[in-house]
């Protein structure tokens, strides 16, 4: 820190749930590293941790409460100096030192393997730091992280060439990696192109908005939002282990409905993607509220998802806000 800074100087603030500022996708990394941080892109849920005078509170980018879910990062959040509010990546990390975001989805059963990466500071000792560039916050992040340990860490951030990142996220089957302007203030729930994310691997959120009955269900068909409307883009079969599959399935009985709520319904031409009047006899719709993880191949030429895959359902993200991202 600067000898001269004065952290009493900026505005008091108390500890409550911001909604996060958010990151743009883009197809290519920025690449002058003098305006540029760079992180690995985490595979997790994303999560807001506040620390009171009497309690620690974690909250998911949806403002829903995540304390119970991760006792053991709660618990650690108690050596934090009041007053602070950091923002970061729940993640579970497998045997092999991998994150996975399979495992995240059990949470209960696998507590010991969860760790909370923070990448950013929003609130320190009861003064709010959204005005400061991050390049200040990353100084005071460090300061308020160095008497910590598990599962609480760092998010390192990078000062290579971006090539060099994205080679070795490659290598290690890693998500893609964040580019945030050193300069960049904390803008609450913005998406201003400050912060910008380049996935490596073919991945994004979809809207659940129905599914093809079988034993308990054979596909989930998805899709995405373009303004108010819903666009299909695929049925998803693969990714299922039997008792996934009874768990998604357990969630659709309260989101039933009659209609169908993709706007591009029916489609007429046919193909092994498309759902044509006919086959959407055989459907079931549900109000579009579960967001699932969906990894594929690529888009094909009319807008579908080829060679898809369940990853998980996404609790932490607002169906409203799931669009097409690009590559």
């Amino acid at each position: 820190m600067r000898e001269n800074f004065d952290l009493n100087s900026l505005p008091k603030a108390r500890v409550c749930f911001v909604k996060p500022m958010l990151a743009q996708s883009v197809p290519e990394l920025p690449t002058d590293n003098k305006e540029w941080f760079y992180e690995i892109k985490l595979d997790g849920y994303r999560c807001l941790l506040g620390k009171t005078a009497s309690k620690v509170t974690l909250w998911s980018r949806r403002g829903n409460l995540f304390t119970q879910q991760f006792p053991a990062v709660a618990r650690a959040g108690k050596a934090l100096d009041p007053g602070t509010l950091l923002d970061g990546e729940v993640v579970a990390v497998d045997e092999a030192g991998r994150i996975s975001f399979n495992l995240l989805q059990h949470h209960r059963s696998k507590a010991q393997a969860m760790q909370f990466y923070a990448f950013d500071i929003v609130l320190y000792r009861g003064r709010s730091l959204m005005d400061l560039t991050l390049e200040r916050r990353r100084e005071l992040l460090n300061e308020a992280l160095s008497t910590l340990r598990d599962p609480i860490r760092l998010s390192e951030a990078f000062e290579t060439a971006p090539s060099d990142l994205v080679r070795a996220a490659k290598q290690h089957s890693l998500e893609g990696i964040v580019a945030k302007r050193r300069d960049s203030l904390y803008e609450p729930g913005k998406r201003t192109g400050a912060w910008v994310k380049y996935r490596i691997n073919r991945g994004q959120e979809f809207v659940v908005g129905g599914y093809t009955p079988d034993h308990p269900f054979d596909a989930l068909i998805v899709g995405y939002y373009k303004g108010d409307q819903l666009f299909y883009v695929g049925k998803v079969r693969n990714g299922f282990v039997s008792q996934v599959r009874r768990e998604v399935y357990g969630k659709f009985k309260r989101l039933e409905v009659k209609n169908c709520p993709f706007s591009n319904l029916p489609e007429k031409r046919r193909t092994q993607w498309a759902l044509t009047w006919d086959e959407m006899k055989n459907c079931k719709w549900l109000r579009p509220e579960l967001v699932a993880q969906i990894e594929f191949a690529e888009w094909t030429p009319d807008a579908h998802l080829r060679h898809s895959k369940f990853v998980g359902l996404r609790d932490d993200k607002e169906a409203r806000t799931v669009v097409r991202e690009e590559f």
